[in-house]
């Protein structure tokens, strides 16, 4: 291991990480393990890069010092960012799987037993199998989590990187609010909630911020696409802030018109949601009680809205193409694994068809500590109420037209036409 003091952790927080993994690997009989997902790879070596649709694998060996295979292109990122010292890289016109087994054999592991992520997803079948058939010596045995155990629970230096996210993802949602008015289209506020993202601090984010408006935000997981918000529509935000990797996100719902009874409704349910979580949740909780405490908040409202999703899950380390740990653990009813501090959550106690037609959320990441639990944020979590907020342009339209109206001119009806079209 090189030792260097360059990396998003301190070096001993990566040599923790590692030691904890091998006490993994011996409680399982391993000879060493063969680690293909991103953010696994990024927890043990700070490695991170784009281009992870292309083979690349970490070997932790019990007791030799571990290795990587990389695409050539991608060997500067091991050098540059992580204490890795020994790689195998192979050229576009090489075979990833054969570099691999020829290190294994290479490094002495050919006849070990060797641990693979079978469900990876960056590990797909026909190079497990190639992997079976040409290592035939050894014995290969599914891993899957191992180093999942060791991330759940975050450390005090990765709560620190994660409260850098959380100044993203709230300046990103200040600026997706400011930017929500009528004849702004979704486009234009996911801009305004990404360049405030970056200037505050934050990177690239696993997933672009969900920006949906009137009927579209009843399309689970939409992306912004052009369509232009009308007056007393609502618009609802779901903004996931980076740093090192490292996600927070939060959902805030926008009025452009007025609070009705039933959008009132909605908002207090989820907010007495939010606040049972943040009076009840601590260690030793087990994850369906937390989640059968949401739903049946959320599900005792009276506007037809229903929670159909999970009320919440695991949040930290993020590649596309989603920010949330949710194959680690995610809560909903019958999952029995108990909270422990230190582990961080976005929990999102959301509502879905409030009078049938209308979605609307707010919701808070959290890290569960010693005595309950805490919010990343200090965000304001009532509904937005922007019932004037008008594009000066569609202002400034709108006072042509009624000029031209009044005028008769000729022109009235394709500008009328020009106004309403729109993307929607």
């Amino acid at each position: 291991m090189i030792n260097r003091d360059d990396m998003t952790f301190p070096f001993e927080e990566y040599q923790r990480r590692l030691q904890e993994l091998r006490e993994r690997i011996a409680e399982r009989r391993l000879d060493a393990v063969v680690i293909t997902d991103p953010e696994n790879i990024a927890y043990l070596t700070d490695y991170q890069t784009t281009g992870y649709s292309f083979f690349q694998c970490l070997v932790v060996p019990l007791e030799k010092e571990p290795f990587m295979i990389t695409r050539t292109l991608e060997e500067s990122n091991v050098t540059a960012r992580t204490w890795v010292e020994v790689t195998r890289p192979y050229p576009d016109t090489g075979d990833a799987i054969q570099m691999l087994v020829d290190a294994l054999m290479e490094f002495g592991l050919g006849n070990k037993r060797i641990g693979y992520e079978r469900n990876s997803y960056f590990f797909p079948a026909y190079q497990q199998d190639t992997i079976h058939t040409t290592l035939k010596d050894a014995k290969l045995l599914d891993c899957f989590g191992i180093v999942e155990e060791g991330r759940i629970c975050k450390s005090a230096v990765e709560l620190e990187v994660m409260q850098r996210s959380a100044i993203a993802t709230e300046a990103g949602m200040k600026a997706g609010i400011e930017a929500c008015e009528v004849g702004a289209t979704e486009n234009e506020i996911g801009g305004a909630i990404s360049a405030a993202m970056f200037r505050a601090g934050g990177e690239t984010p696993a997933v672009m911020p969900y920006v949906t408006s009137g009927p579209r935000t009843m399309i689970g997981h939409a992306t912004f696409e052009g369509r232009t918000v009308q007056a007393g529509e609502h618009v609802f935000l779901e903004v996931g802030g980076c740093y090192r990797r490292y996600h927070t996100a939060m959902m805030r719902t926008v009025l452009l018109g007025e609070m009705t009874d039933a959008m009132y409704e909605a908002q207090e349910t989820m907010k007495l949601a939010l606040e049972a979580i943040h009076t009840t949740v601590q260690p030793g909780m087990t994850v369906s009680d937390v989640d059968n405490m949401v739903r049946n908040i959320i599900e005792s409202n009276k506007v037809g809205a229903r929670l159909i999703t999970r009320s919440g899950y695991s949040i930290g380390i993020a590649f596309p193409p989603s920010w949330d740990e949710g194959y680690i653990i995610s809560l909903k009813q019958g999952n029995s694994a108990i909270l422990r501090p230190g582990m961080t959550f976005h929990m999102i106690p959301w509502m879905w068809g409030v009078e049938g037609d209308k979605t609307c959320g707010i919701s808070d990441t959290i890290v569960i500590t010693e005595d309950g639990c805490r919010s990343f944020f200090t965000m304001d979590r009532d509904f937005v109420v922007k019932p004037n907020a008008v594009k000066p342009q569609t202002v400034a339209l709108a006072s042509v037209e009624s000029c031209e109206s009044a005028a008769g001119s000729p022109e009235e009806p394709t500008r009328k036409s020009e106004k309403t079209a729109g993307l929607s």
